[in-house]
């Protein structure tokens, strides 16, 4: 295994475990996503799905900088290898995040333009969503015990 393997594993699990809960969840094939079928009620809560996520990728990428940045500055130009983990969770939840917001804005432009939006996406969206959230929580919280430690 590589170092950074259970970072990794960790994250992967995360997002499988949030679309495996997602998809469980809903039963319908289709749903309907403006709510009570007020046509375009879903474009004023997209917009802070999307800033929500911005939020996250703007923490979490910051972190990865200023972690790998200030390496610089120490004797040894390398950071410890049990850093390698929570950088991974960090940079797992950077990409879901735009995943999230990629997906979810298409998804919706799909949906205006032909009125579906299935099981599968709605599970993979919100899959992205809380795993870019989750990610984010445990690679701070794994990245605080190692740093104490």
């Amino acid at each position: 295994m590589f170092t950074g393997f259970y970072g990794l594993a960790t994250g992967l699990m995360v997002f499988g475990l949030m679309w495996l809960l997602a998809f469980l969840r809903v039963k319908a094939q289709f749903l309907d996503m403006d709510a009570r079928g007020e046509k375009g009620a879903f474009e004023k809560i997209l917009a802070s799905y999307i800033d929500l996520a911005k939020f996250i990728i703007g923490l979490a990428s910051g972190s990865i900088v200023l972690l790998v940045g200030s390496s610089a500055l120490h004797s040894t130009p390398r950071l410890p290898d049990s850093f390698a983990s929570p950088l991974f969770l960090l940079a797992l939840s950077v990409l879901y995040g735009i995943l999230f917001m990629v997906w979810l804005t298409l998804n919706y432009e799909q949906y205006r333009a032909h009125g579906r939006y299935s099981r599968f996406k709605y599970g993979r969206n919100l899959a992205c969503g809380f795993s870019a959230l989750l990610c984010f929580c445990i690679g701070y919280g794994w990245l605080i015990f190692v740093v104490t430690r």
